[in-house]
């Protein structure tokens, strides 16, 4: 249980870190604003694809499922996660197009934003907490890994928010809250070995359409809201993408 605590705990740091240099930026032009998003929308595309889709299907094959199975499971959680995407967005106001530039018009949207990167979070805590609950050779160097790649995304967290206007040090305390939930889940997943196993394809899937939803319904379409910037908001996710797919392959 100690193992697990220091572990998810190791991812936790890893997410906080990768938010405070945001506070080094002191001033956020349309441009760079654009880049962020776009970069943003980038590695959480990445992350989806190498982080989340890909294990899910491994887990769903460890399980005995065959690789129609791992799909249609996979498959599930995904449009799970959408839907539980689009019944949050539903509870919150709708704001008018031409409002976004206002900082009120930027809160609803981090509801969407926190919501998804604390479901991305909480299949890495699991992933963390059945490792070391079940003893696994390498399950340190599975919590550094995970830690490493959480560098970049809690940047990114602190990146698209603050690009959308939120205050710096709101958006780099927002970044770094979002991976609290690793070390609780790492805790719960190894108390809970064999059975988050099982739902370890489920969580991570689900996930993935969570940030699925998130990227395309809210940060890409922020990115292009400006007309000018669209090359270098497209420029930025090609950038994030590439980051993210190099961290999520070599340290996988």
């Amino acid at each position: 249980m100690q193992s697990a605590v220091k572990d998810g705990m190791l991812c936790a740091l890893g997410t906080a870190l990768g938010a405070l240099p945001v506070l080094a930026v002191s001033r956020i032009s349309e441009r760079l604003s654009n880049i962020m998003l776009g970069f943003g929308a980038g590695v959480m595309l990445a992350a989806t694809a190498f982080s989340l889709l890909l294990p899910a299907l491994d887990a769903g094959g460890s399980l005995g499922y065959s690789k129609w199975g791992s799909g249609a499971v996979v498959s599930c959680g995904i449009m799970l996660g959408v839907l539980g995407m689009l019944g949050l967005e539903r509870v919150m106001p709708e704001q008018e197009l031409e409002q976004r530039d206002s900082i009120s018009a930027v809160e609803p949207r981090i509801l969407l934003f926190v919501a998804a990167i604390i479901l991305h979070n909480i299949p890495e805590g699991m992933a963390v907490g059945v490792a070391a609950g079940g003893a696994v050779d390498g399950a340190e160097s599975l919590a550094l890994g995970i830690a490493l790649q959480d560098f970049p995304e809690g940047m990114v967290i602190a990146l698209v928010l603050a690009g959308a206007g939120v205050n710096r040090y709101k958006a780099v305390g927002i970044g770094a809250a979002s991976g609290l939930v690793e070390p609780l889940f790492a805790v719960i997943s190894a108390w809970l070995v064999n059975f988050s196993q099982m739902m370890l394809p489920w969580g991570l899937s689900l996930a993935a359409g969570a940030m699925l939803f998130a990227v395309t319904h809210e940060v890409i379409p922020e990115a292009h809201l400006k007309k000018g910037h669209r090359s270098a908001a497209t420029v930025g996710l090609g950038i994030g993408f590439c980051l993210m797919m190099v961290m999520d392959t070599a340290l996988g």
